[in-house]
């Protein structure tokens, strides 16, 4: 999933770390004084809780280890599971969050976007604006441009930082590059182009589209590149920020139509596309039953094993633009660690996530996660840990391809409401043909007055 989406394991897994010899999980109150006395935080033991998605889980167990190296004493308690939100949300609940979290995942984010929403997450500008230990300047010197002001890292606008940038992604449409080269197909740069090529798909025994159809959450990383594209970010600001006329314009008429073309269009959309989960559909798409499909940058690793259709090459088009001769575009997004205002202890929290930020450990998580930090020149410091394919990726982007990015503003503390989900998932009605452009429109209207109408109310 995105960096993000996938579930490879079933299960919860809690390890602890110690650097005391002989001593086991169930430290005992002796040990934890021992402990104290041979660090320099009051408190030693540091509980963090992380998505174990397509990275995997062996970055964080090695950077724990190497950070209890670095500060002796310390003890990292780890749970990674593919559900963590499940997992930890008694916790927060009871008012025992863990002391520092990474949450990403289509079905976790809603617990981050739940803990925006309460104002329950601490303020993080010190660890940015404080120079790390051995280093010449802040934290946020370091920091890709653009990620620590983003909505997603300050969701208030109030100039504060409430979440950490973690993996950069880019995100757009996928194609078999060896099935391009063998035929002569061109990669197409319009949408017109991209829909014309229906013909040739199907020349080719294969549907023009899928996506991952339990998760109509992917279909937003040709979305919102497309809103761009259209109306540029006068039209991304009236989505994100719930502009109910943003639902009879002409940019939503474009960019919707061509998900309805894909889904009534012969041999537009993959058959069963809609019942299918993440890996499901992606295996379907590197087997050759479908012609494009979206994902990002973690696509390749994630499905490394996966079984795929003989020479397949993993090639990235980014998304197509609306008028022949605009920039093709994709889009990009930030994973984030936090570390809830509820957290037992937010000094060694912070210690740690700065931890993470050092060139060590983003050297770490591209060699054993394949995951790239959102810290300037990553690709670089890191290009003898990832494929030829993600290099490419993100030195496309670096080299002329558009990138957007964008979330919803935060809506009214209490609220009832997930933008995201709520826009999202009726996409699977339209994609079903069970519901048109114009029933759509109409809900989505309703949505944006009501999410509105609750920030007036909510307004002091």
């Amino acid at each position: 999933m995105k960096g993000i989406k996938t579930l490879n394991m079933l299960s919860a897994v809690v390890l602890s770390f110690s650097l005391l010899a002989g001593c086991g999980g169930n430290a005992g109150s002796a040990d934890k004084s021992t402990q104290a006395a041979n660090s320099q935080f009051a408190d030693p033991d540091l509980n963090i809780a992380v998505f174990q998605g397509g990275y995997g889980r062996e970055y964080w167990d090695t950077i724990a280890e190497d950070f209890m190296k670095d500060y002796p004493g310390t003890k990292i308690n780890i749970t990674a599971s593919p559900k963590i939100a499940e997992l930890i949300r008694p916790k927060i609940v009871a008012g025992n969050p863990p002391d520092l979290m990474y949450i990403a995942g289509s079905d976790n984010t809603s617990l981050l976007d739940g803990l925006v929403k309460d104002h329950a997450l601490l303020d993080l500008t010190d660890v940015f604006d404080s120079t790390p230990k051995g280093e010449t300047q802040p934290l946020k010197n370091k920091i890709l441009l653009g990620a620590l002001e983003s909505r997603a890292m300050a969701p208030y606008g109030d100039g504060k930082v409430y979440a950490a940038p973690f993996n950069f992604g880019v995100m757009g449409l996928w194609y078999n590059k060896t099935l391009f080269k063998q035929k002569g197909i061109e990669v197409p740069k319009t949408w017109d182009e991209l829909l014309a090529l229906n013909t040739t798909a199907q020349q080719n025994n294969r549907a023009l589209f899928t996506y991952q159809g339990l998760y109509p959450g992917y279909l937003e990383e040709i979305i919102v590149p497309s809103i761009y594209s259209v109306s540029k970010q006068k039209g991304l600001t009236d989505f994100f920020d719930y502009n109910p006329t943003f639902w009879t314009s002409d940019t939503f008429r474009q960019v919707w139509g061509v998900l309805e073309k894909i889904a009534t269009e012969d041999n537009g959309l993959m058959k069963g596309t809609v019942a299918l989960n993440h890996t499901q559909a992606q295996t379907e798409f590197m087997q050759g039953h479908a012609m494009f499909i979206p994902n990002g940058t973690w696509f390749e690793d994630e499905m490394k094993d996966a079984p795929r259709e003989e020479g397949f090459e993993f090639g990235f088009l980014g998304v197509p633009a609306f008028k022949k001769g605009d920039p093709v575009t994709a889009m990009t997004s930030v994973e984030q660690i936090v570390i809830p205002a509820k957290a037992k202890n937010p000094e060694l929290a912070k210690a740690f996530l700065s931890y993470l930020y050092t060139d060590k450990s983003v050297k770490l998580n591209a060699e054993k996660s394949k995951g790239i930090l959102a810290v300037k020149g990553a690709p670089d410091l890191v290009k003898e840990y990832i494929s030829d394919t993600t290099y490419n990726v993100y030195k496309t982007v670096d080299s002329g391809m558009v990138a957007i990015n964008g979330s919803f503003k935060s809506v009214a503390k209490g609220s009832k409401y997930n933008p995201s989900e709520e826009v999202y998932n009726p996409i699977s009605s339209l994609m079903n043909k069970q519901m048109t452009l114009d029933q759509y429109s109409a809900q989505m209207t309703k949505l944006y007055t009501e999410l509105n109408q609750e920030l007036v109310n909510n307004t002091p």
